[in-house]
Protein backbone atom coordinates (compact mmCIF):
# COMPACT_ATOMS: atom_id res chain seq x y z
CA UNK A 1 0.00 0.00 0.00
CA UNK A 2 1.56 3.62 -1.18
CA UNK A 3 -0.50 6.13 0.43
CA UNK A 4 -0.58 8.94 -2.38
CA UNK A 5 -1.11 12.75 -2.80
CA UNK A 6 -5.09 13.17 -3.76
CA UNK A 7 -5.81 15.14 -6.55
CA UNK A 8 -7.90 17.85 -4.92
CA UNK A 9 -4.68 18.96 -2.28
CA UNK A 10 -2.72 20.14 -5.16
CA UNK A 11 -2.79 23.89 -5.71
CA UNK A 12 -3.35 25.01 -9.65
CA UNK A 13 -1.66 27.85 -10.82
CA UNK A 14 -4.37 30.19 -10.39
CA UNK A 15 -4.31 29.42 -6.94
CA UNK A 16 -0.20 29.92 -6.72
CA UNK A 17 -0.20 33.01 -8.87
CA UNK A 18 -3.26 35.81 -8.10
CA UNK A 19 -4.11 37.53 -10.97
CA UNK A 20 -3.24 41.47 -11.44
CA UNK A 21 -7.06 42.19 -10.68
CA UNK A 22 -6.84 40.12 -7.64
CA UNK A 23 -4.29 42.71 -6.18
CA UNK A 24 -6.90 45.44 -6.44
CA UNK A 25 -8.22 47.06 -3.07
CA UNK A 26 -10.92 45.26 -1.59
CA UNK A 27 -13.26 45.90 0.62
CA UNK A 28 -13.31 44.24 3.97
CA UNK A 29 -17.05 42.09 3.72
CA UNK A 30 -15.10 41.04 0.51
CA UNK A 31 -12.44 39.67 2.36
CA UNK A 32 -13.28 37.74 5.19
CA UNK A 33 -16.08 36.12 2.84
CA UNK A 34 -13.64 34.93 0.55
CA UNK A 35 -11.48 33.86 3.71
CA UNK A 36 -14.36 32.14 5.32
CA UNK A 37 -15.01 30.16 1.61
CA UNK A 38 -10.96 29.42 1.61
CA UNK A 39 -11.82 28.24 5.35
CA UNK A 40 -14.13 26.10 4.17
CA UNK A 41 -12.61 24.22 1.41
CA UNK A 42 -9.81 23.78 3.48
CA UNK A 43 -11.93 21.80 6.21
CA UNK A 44 -13.41 19.96 3.18
CA UNK A 45 -10.35 18.58 1.53
CA UNK A 46 -8.67 17.88 5.16
CA UNK A 47 -11.84 16.08 5.64
CA UNK A 48 -11.93 13.88 2.00
CA UNK A 49 -8.22 13.26 2.17
CA UNK A 50 -8.76 11.71 6.00
CA UNK A 51 -11.67 9.63 5.11
CA UNK A 52 -9.08 8.59 1.65
CA UNK A 53 -6.26 7.33 3.85
CA UNK A 54 -8.30 5.91 6.34
CA UNK A 55 -10.07 3.79 3.41
CA UNK A 56 -6.89 3.16 2.05
CA UNK A 57 -5.53 1.60 5.64
CA UNK A 58 -8.34 -0.24 6.11
CA UNK A 59 -8.55 -1.98 2.66
CA UNK A 60 -4.57 -2.74 3.19
CA UNK A 61 -5.51 -4.51 6.74
CA UNK A 62 -8.75 -6.60 5.29
CA UNK A 63 -6.22 -7.88 2.24
CA UNK A 64 -3.84 -8.78 4.30
CA UNK A 65 -5.19 -10.27 7.12
CA UNK A 66 -7.34 -12.20 4.56
CA UNK A 67 -4.29 -14.08 3.73
CA UNK A 68 -2.75 -14.55 6.77
CA UNK A 69 -5.93 -16.74 8.15
CA UNK A 70 -5.76 -19.23 4.98
CA UNK A 71 -4.39 -22.85 5.72
CA UNK A 72 -1.74 -22.72 3.71
CA UNK A 73 1.58 -21.15 4.27
CA UNK A 74 2.50 -19.19 0.83
CA UNK A 75 -0.72 -17.75 1.32
CA UNK A 76 -0.12 -16.11 5.01
CA UNK A 77 3.86 -15.81 3.74
CA UNK A 78 1.78 -13.26 0.76
CA UNK A 79 -0.16 -11.37 3.51
CA UNK A 80 2.54 -10.87 5.84
CA UNK A 81 4.66 -9.40 2.80
CA UNK A 82 1.66 -7.15 2.24
CA UNK A 83 1.14 -6.50 6.00
CA UNK A 84 4.61 -5.26 6.46
CA UNK A 85 4.82 -3.16 2.88
CA UNK A 86 1.83 -1.07 4.69
CA UNK A 87 3.31 -0.99 7.91
CA UNK A 88 5.95 0.52 6.11
CA UNK A 89 3.90 2.98 4.03
CA UNK A 90 1.74 3.81 7.01
CA UNK A 91 4.83 5.22 9.05
CA UNK A 92 5.59 7.60 6.90
CA UNK A 93 2.85 9.49 7.70
CA UNK A 94 1.75 11.07 11.06
CA UNK A 95 -2.42 11.25 9.73
CA UNK A 96 -1.95 7.31 8.47
CA UNK A 97 -0.30 6.22 12.52
CA UNK A 98 -3.00 7.80 14.19
CA UNK A 99 -5.53 6.24 11.62
CA UNK A 100 -3.53 2.52 11.84
CA UNK A 101 -4.38 3.26 16.08
CA UNK A 102 -8.13 3.79 15.43
CA UNK A 103 -8.44 0.46 13.35
CA UNK A 104 -6.91 -2.02 16.39
CA UNK A 105 -9.63 -0.92 18.08
CA UNK A 106 -11.66 -3.11 15.86
CA UNK A 107 -11.54 -7.09 16.28
CA UNK A 108 -11.95 -7.93 12.70
CA UNK A 109 -8.88 -5.82 11.83
CA UNK A 110 -6.80 -6.73 14.83
CA UNK A 111 -3.28 -7.88 13.37
CA UNK A 112 -1.58 -9.01 16.15
CA UNK A 113 -4.27 -11.55 17.52
CA UNK A 114 -4.00 -13.72 14.12
CA UNK A 115 0.12 -13.62 14.13
CA UNK A 116 -0.15 -16.00 17.07
CA UNK A 117 -3.47 -17.54 16.55
CA UNK A 118 -1.90 -18.50 12.94
CA UNK A 119 1.70 -17.66 12.00
CA UNK A 120 3.11 -18.73 15.78
CA UNK A 121 1.22 -21.08 16.29
CA UNK A 122 2.88 -24.53 16.69
CA UNK A 123 2.17 -28.18 14.90
CA UNK A 124 1.34 -29.96 18.13
CA UNK A 125 -1.42 -27.64 18.60
CA UNK A 126 -2.96 -28.93 15.86
CA UNK A 127 -2.86 -32.78 16.90
CA UNK A 128 -6.36 -34.56 17.07
CA UNK A 129 -7.38 -35.62 20.10
CA UNK A 130 -10.33 -38.53 18.64
CA UNK A 131 -10.65 -40.26 15.68
CA UNK A 132 -14.13 -39.17 15.21
CA UNK A 133 -13.33 -37.53 11.68
CA UNK A 134 -12.77 -40.96 10.24
CA UNK A 135 -16.21 -42.07 10.73
CA UNK A 136 -17.47 -38.48 9.76
CA UNK A 137 -18.10 -37.60 6.09
CA UNK A 138 -16.91 -33.85 7.08
CA UNK A 139 -13.69 -33.63 5.28
CA UNK A 140 -10.69 -32.62 7.97
CA UNK A 141 -9.29 -29.55 7.89
CA UNK A 142 -5.18 -29.44 7.68
CA UNK A 143 -3.53 -26.23 8.27
CA UNK A 144 0.45 -26.21 7.09
CA UNK A 145 2.84 -25.51 9.53
CA UNK A 146 4.29 -22.25 9.50
CA UNK A 147 7.80 -21.75 7.36
CA UNK A 148 10.91 -20.16 8.79
CA UNK A 149 9.97 -17.43 6.36
CA UNK A 150 6.85 -17.06 7.58
CA UNK A 151 7.69 -16.78 11.12
CA UNK A 152 10.20 -14.35 10.23
CA UNK A 153 7.88 -12.13 8.65
CA UNK A 154 5.38 -12.54 10.81
CA UNK A 155 7.78 -11.62 13.76
CA UNK A 156 8.60 -8.35 11.52
CA UNK A 157 4.62 -7.54 11.15
CA UNK A 158 4.92 -8.04 15.16
CA UNK A 159 7.84 -5.42 15.72
CA UNK A 160 5.98 -2.30 12.99
CA UNK A 161 2.45 -3.02 14.97
CA UNK A 162 4.29 -2.09 18.49
CA UNK A 163 5.95 0.81 17.45
CA UNK A 164 3.09 1.75 15.53
CA UNK A 165 0.50 1.43 18.46
CA UNK A 166 1.71 0.92 21.57
CA UNK A 167 -1.20 -0.40 22.74
CA UNK A 168 -0.29 -3.85 20.71
CA UNK A 169 2.22 -4.87 23.44
CA UNK A 170 -1.41 -5.47 25.73
CA UNK A 171 -2.74 -7.72 23.08
CA UNK A 172 0.59 -9.39 22.93
CA UNK A 173 0.94 -10.10 26.49
CA UNK A 174 -3.06 -11.57 26.12
CA UNK A 175 -1.79 -14.12 24.05
CA UNK A 176 1.59 -14.82 25.72
CA UNK A 177 4.05 -12.76 23.25
CA UNK A 178 7.13 -13.47 25.75
CA UNK A 179 7.38 -17.45 26.25
CA UNK A 180 6.48 -17.58 22.23
CA UNK A 181 8.90 -15.80 21.53
CA UNK A 182 11.07 -17.06 23.60
CA UNK A 183 10.88 -20.53 22.14
CA UNK A 184 11.60 -19.14 18.53
CA UNK A 185 14.57 -17.61 19.75
CA UNK A 186 15.59 -20.96 20.97
CA UNK A 187 14.52 -23.62 18.53
CA UNK A 188 14.31 -21.66 15.34
CA UNK A 189 16.96 -20.33 12.72
CA UNK A 190 18.97 -17.67 12.03
CA UNK A 191 16.97 -15.72 10.20
CA UNK A 192 13.63 -16.11 12.83
CA UNK A 193 16.37 -15.24 15.82
CA UNK A 194 17.45 -11.91 14.39
CA UNK A 195 13.66 -11.02 14.08
CA UNK A 196 12.36 -12.45 17.15
CA UNK A 197 15.48 -9.89 18.98
CA UNK A 198 13.85 -6.85 17.43
CA UNK A 199 10.15 -8.10 18.16
CA UNK A 200 11.11 -8.38 21.81
CA UNK A 201 12.70 -4.76 22.22
CA UNK A 202 9.40 -3.33 20.27
CA UNK A 203 7.06 -5.43 22.78
CA UNK A 204 9.10 -4.71 25.80
CA UNK A 205 9.21 -0.92 25.15
CA UNK A 206 7.17 0.46 28.00
CA UNK A 207 5.30 -2.65 28.86
CA UNK A 208 5.62 -3.82 32.69
CA UNK A 209 3.74 -7.09 31.81
CA UNK A 210 5.64 -8.30 28.91
CA UNK A 211 9.33 -7.24 31.21
CA UNK A 212 7.59 -9.50 34.00
CA UNK A 213 7.25 -12.42 31.71
CA UNK A 214 10.65 -11.72 30.34
CA UNK A 215 11.94 -12.19 33.96
CA UNK A 216 9.45 -14.98 34.88
CA UNK A 217 11.10 -17.24 31.20
CA UNK A 218 15.03 -15.88 32.37
CA UNK A 219 14.77 -14.39 29.45
CA UNK A 220 18.35 -12.54 30.12
CA UNK A 221 20.42 -15.74 30.65
CA UNK A 222 18.91 -17.19 27.44
CA UNK A 223 19.76 -14.65 25.36
CA UNK A 224 23.66 -14.58 27.44
CA UNK A 225 23.63 -18.83 26.38
CA UNK A 226 23.20 -17.16 22.86
CA UNK A 227 26.40 -15.12 22.93
CA UNK A 228 28.61 -18.01 25.05
CA UNK A 229 27.86 -20.68 22.07
CA UNK A 230 30.13 -20.63 19.94
CA UNK A 231 28.73 -22.37 17.25
CA UNK A 232 26.20 -19.20 16.61
CA UNK A 233 26.27 -17.38 14.10
CA UNK A 234 28.79 -14.53 14.69
CA UNK A 235 26.05 -11.61 13.48
CA UNK A 236 23.45 -13.29 15.77
CA UNK A 237 25.80 -12.83 19.12
CA UNK A 238 26.67 -9.00 18.27
CA UNK A 239 22.91 -9.07 17.86
CA UNK A 240 22.44 -10.22 21.40
CA UNK A 241 25.13 -8.10 22.74
CA UNK A 242 23.37 -5.14 21.38
CA UNK A 243 19.94 -6.60 22.69
CA UNK A 244 21.50 -6.57 26.04
CA UNK A 245 22.86 -3.18 25.80
CA UNK A 246 19.44 -1.79 24.88
CA UNK A 247 17.72 -2.99 27.76
CA UNK A 248 20.19 -1.87 29.93
CA UNK A 249 19.89 1.97 28.61
CA UNK A 250 16.16 1.64 28.69
CA UNK A 251 16.46 0.57 31.89
CA UNK A 252 18.44 3.50 33.20
CA UNK A 253 15.96 6.19 32.26
CA UNK A 254 13.58 4.48 34.38
CA UNK A 255 12.97 3.71 38.18
CA UNK A 256 12.05 0.06 39.58
CA UNK A 257 11.43 -1.58 36.19
CA UNK A 258 10.37 -5.19 36.64
CA UNK A 259 13.69 -6.41 35.08
CA UNK A 260 15.81 -3.45 37.13
CA UNK A 261 17.93 -6.40 38.18
CA UNK A 262 19.27 -6.83 34.54
CA UNK A 263 22.47 -5.09 35.39
CA UNK A 264 23.89 -7.62 37.66
CA UNK A 265 22.35 -10.79 35.80
CA UNK A 266 24.05 -9.37 32.72
CA UNK A 267 27.60 -8.32 34.68
CA UNK A 268 27.43 -11.78 36.79
CA UNK A 269 27.13 -13.71 33.15
CA UNK A 270 30.07 -14.60 31.44
CA UNK A 271 30.38 -13.41 27.85
CA UNK A 272 32.84 -15.35 26.28
CA UNK A 273 32.90 -13.62 23.19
Amino acid sequence: MNLKEPLWSKRTESNEHPSPSSSSPRDPESEAAAAAATSAVEELVNSLNKQRIYREVTLALRTGLCDVRAEFSFLRVRGLRFLLKSLRSIAQSDSSITLFSQTQSIPDLQVVPLLFEHSFKETEDEKVGSLDHIFSVEPMKVKSPSTDSEVALALRVLEGCCLLHPESTRLAHQHKAIPVLMNVLSTRGVLEQGACLDALISILLDSSANQMDFEACNGIEEVAELIRDKQVDENLRMKCGEFLLLLIGHINGRERSPIATIHEEFHGTSLLI
